[in-house]
């Protein structure tokens, strides 16, 4: 009788034990298997960030300037990365570079690519250092190269085609089912030009337009050769002038429905391999063709989310998106005095003038940071 007593007891305790682990596996298979198409523009000032995903596997395009290495931590962390399957580097400049130890110390990534391996400044060297250690070192990829991105196919149509830093810049398109991406780095027309000259197959449906905006890149030739239902600019505070008058008018002519990281926040692309669709964080009715750059002063409004797609049909507001407009609108009545800390370029709000390595924060009423589409900092927070 106790024999088989203890021998029910055993396989009671095997079954709920294969139980457990069957569920967890199919939890993780779940978890490396999330399906569709995303591109996460991030909001990092006058600098580049981009994290892209499809079916589970993740891309990161450029990390900012060193100052927002724990914006894209923080970032990785919300999207759940679990690892990086590629970093792109598209060129050596801090304003691309500084902030990738960020994501090496959130993850690792299986491969780094960069087109130079070395590079006279200290935020190169964290970075390379950090790629050696975390990233599988920096390979330098060849045009033509060709990688996947769970059933995406990546790219590489040009890198090293001038003798300017900004021309040594990876340039990169995304295909996914009839969709396409292209990312240019801060490519100029001299690049565009060996491009175009090649024979390149750039047509997309989305340009990440180079160089925040400068008059020198995106010349009038590439763009209708590109031919993009839509463009992104990454753009910051800045002395330049970015993005310029010229760039502008040039996009509006060719009727390329815009969208500005300064004046909009962090910007979702998302594709189902047909259509793309757009989601904004802030200012749904900016005028971003306006080469003027937003400021608290501004009365733009501060909407949540909008979304368009190639089928030039409006998308309402995600439901998650409407409870963190629902969550802002609280917050503001609760905080009704409270004084918060912002930076010259970025979209979030702190508690202290310290966080983030911020240069020249203002001090600013909470419910007036939210009011113009700041959100809280993760680490004050």
């Amino acid at each position: 009788m106790r024999k088989r007593t203890f021998g029910k007891r055993m396989a009671s305790w095997f079954l709920s034990l294969l139980f457990v682990v069957t569920l967890t596996n199919i939890n993780a298979v779940a978890a490396q298997t999330k399906p569709g198409f995303s591109i996460q523009f991030l909001d990092v000032g006058q600098a580049d960030a981009a994290l892209v995903q499809c079916d589970g596997k993740y891309m990161l395009i450029d990390g900012g300037k060193k100052s927002e290495a724990d914006e894209i931590y923080a970032a990785l962390k919300e999207e759940k990365v679990p690892k990086l399957d590629m970093v792109v580097a598209t060129h050596a400049h801090e304003d691309n570079v500084g902030g990738l130890v960020g994501a090496y110390q959130y993850t690792t990534a299986d491969k780094t690519l960069c087109p130079v391996t070395s590079f006279n400044t200290q935020a190169f060297q964290n970075f390379a250092a950090s790629a050696k250690k975390r990233g599988g070192g920096i390979t330098v990829p060849k045009a033509g190269s060709e990688y996947s991105l769970g059933s995406a196919d990546v790219t590489i149509l040009g890198l090293n085609s001038g003798k300017e830093v900004n021309d040594t810049s990876i340039v990169l398109r995304i295909d996914y089912g009839k969709t396409s991406f292209l990312f240019t780095g801060d490519a100029t027309t001299t690049s565009e030009q060996v491009l175009l000259k090649a024979g390149k197959d750039l047509s997309a449906d989305v340009l990440k337009v180079a160089c925040h905006g400068s008059a020198d890149s995106t010349s009038k030739e590439f763009l209708s050769e590109v031919s993009p239902s839509y463009a992104v600019i990454s753009v910051g505070e800045n002395t330049d002038g970015h993005p310029t008058k010229e760039l502008l008018d040039r996009l509006k002519a060719q009727k390329v429905k815009l969208f500005r990281t300064d004046w909009q926040g962090d910007i979702r692309c998302t594709s189902d391999g047909n259509k793309v669709s757009f989601t904004i964080s802030k200012n749904a009715d900016a005028d971003v063709f306006n080469p003027a750059r937003p400021s608290l002063k501004s009365n733009s409004s501060a909407a949540k989310s909008t979304s368009s797609s190639a089928a030039k049909t409006s998308k309402p507001a995600s439901s998650a998106n409407q409870a963190a407009s629902t969550a802002s609108a609280a917050d503001t009545t609760d905080t009704q005095g409270s004084m918060v800390w912002i930076p010259q370029s970025g979209s979030k709000y702190h508690s202290n003038s310290g966080c983030s390595n911020m240069k020249n924060p203002s001090q600013v009423p909470l419910e007036r940071a939210i009011a113009n589409g700041y959100t809280a900092c993760k680490k004050c927070y």
